[in-house]
């Protein structure tokens, strides 16, 4: 570990920091562009082969960004794709935004440092930074968007430059060091550790656009909201959303350890997907039918077929839910971790007046909102466990192998799970903890 890493570990004062340089290099989980071929013709894309965890060059700050000291950082879908090089490699969007200007051609070099999520400590600042200094704890959210575009004013998500951090640019959170902008920054809950504070921001402020926001379904007091995957990352936030909303949270779920901790997160009813004769990766034969026996579960435990179903599973359960939704319902889609082609019954959404809404991410406004409910204990994160930054690899098989609870974090510079508390008071106060 570099001196500078050390002193941010020890919780060295920002004059101490300010007169540490940045190593040269630095510690980074990462792809290598010599691997995108290595799993063609290959039926299991192990992640495991293709994620390497190793010293990569330190790149020069832009006038609108900051390094971090990344003290933790969390697996998200992305990075499952990442390193299974599909839909394509993500290497051809390194090389696409290098094309930008000279800043953007930082980005464009044969490794891919991932990650989407991070908390840490900012250790230098770029010419044009004016509201972060080096010492601030923070937290960094996965949308890295285009300040001069004037769409992003309206909505960040919206502008035609906005990037996945760490998926569609370089430098992301799975590494001792990040780079970000400062339009990704927001203060670190001061009552969270490290790792639970990296655990939130893309899955929780996702979460949010696609329900609460006005840009999402709009989720309103006895809704009922029917969650794929309730267990996992995403739907993890999305039950505790509905519930503490004053929605009805139905939950899909694939075993009963998982049925049990959507249950511990408020789920009010839970659904096995044995129990609707739904399995693997691939979309039902007859989706109507699928859906039928979903539809008629979800009435016997509410009485109503759902207002909302959140999705984010893709192609097995598109069908489905176009199907299950009630009459002038939506969809909210964000994702499709079981492919990108779906087919649907279109009778079922013209006729019905259903609508489908596409979401991706959060822009900085709902990142804030999410760090309010966390700071009130009306949000908490959905971390069960932690790897530390050498196991990167085995913690991203956990999540492509879908046999993971919630979120999975990753400790980089922390030396241990349990740090980072400052407000002990407010944290005991929230947790009990």
């Amino acid at each position: 570990m570099d001196a500078l890493a050390e002193a941010v570990v020890a919780g060295a004062a920002r004059s101490e920091l300010e007169h540490l340089p940045p190593p040269d290099r630095f510690t980074a989980a990462h792809l290598r562009a010599e691997d995108v071929d290595s799993f063609t013709g290959v039926a299991d894309k192990d992640v495991r082969k293709s994620i390497h965890i190793g010293a990569v060059p330190m790149p020069e700050l832009a006038p609108n960004e900051v390094l971090v000291a990344v003290m933790a950082s969390g697996i998200n879908y992305n990075t499952v794709w990442s390193a299974m090089f599909e839909p394509i490699p993500t290497f051809s969007f390194l090389k696409h935004f290098g094309r930008q200007d000279r800043w953007a051609a930082r980005h464009d070099q044969p490794f891919h440092v991932i990650g989407s999520d991070a908390s840490g400590v900012v250790v230098r600042t770029g010419s044009g930074v004016r509201r972060w200094r080096v010492g601030d704890p923070v937290v960094v959210s996965p949308v890295y968007v285009d300040e001069e575009d004037p769409a992003t004013h309206a909505d960040g998500m919206l502008g035609t430059g906005m990037l996945a951090w760490g998926f569609e640019t370089n430098y992301g959170g799975l590494a001792h060091y990040a780079v970000a902008r400062t339009s990704q920054l927001l203060p670190k809950p001061a009552h969270l550790t490290w790792e639970e504070a990296a655990s939130n921001p893309l899955c929780a402020g996702t979460a949010y656009r696609m329900l609460v926001s006005d840009r999402g379904a709009r989720m309103t007091q006895g809704d009922v909201v029917l969650i794929w995957g309730a267990a996992g990352g995403l739907g993890a936030y999305a039950v505790q959303l509905v519930r503490n909303g004053g929605g009805i949270a139905v939950g899909v779920v694939s075993s009963e350890q998982k049925a049990e901790y959507a249950r511990r997160l408020g789920c009010h009813h839970v659904i096995n997907r044995e129990e609707i004769g739904l399995s693997g990766s691939e979309p039902p034969a007859d989706p109507a039918l699928v859906g039928k026996r979903l539809g008629k579960l979800v009435r016997a435990a509410t009485g109503e077929d759902p207002h909302i179903v959140f999705e984010h599973v893709g192609r097995a359960t598109f069908g489905v839910s176009v199907f299950v939704v009630r009459r002038g319902g939506a969809v909210v889609t964000c994702g499709s971790s079981t492919g990108y082609q779906h087919e649907f019954d279109n009778r079922y959404l013209w006729m019905r007046l259903k609508r489908v809404i596409g979401s991706h991410g959060s822009n900085l406004h709902e990142q804030a909102a999410v760090g309010r409910l966390l700071d009130l204990g009306h949000l908490t994160p959905a971390l069960t466990e932690t790897y530390p930054l050498t196991d990167t690899a085995e913690a991203a098989r956990l999540v492509q192998n879908n046999a993971h609870l919630g979120k999975v974090g990753v400790l980089a510079l922390a030396p241990g799970p349990g740090l980072g508390v400052v407000d002990a008071e407010r944290r005991e106060r929230l947790t009990g903890m």
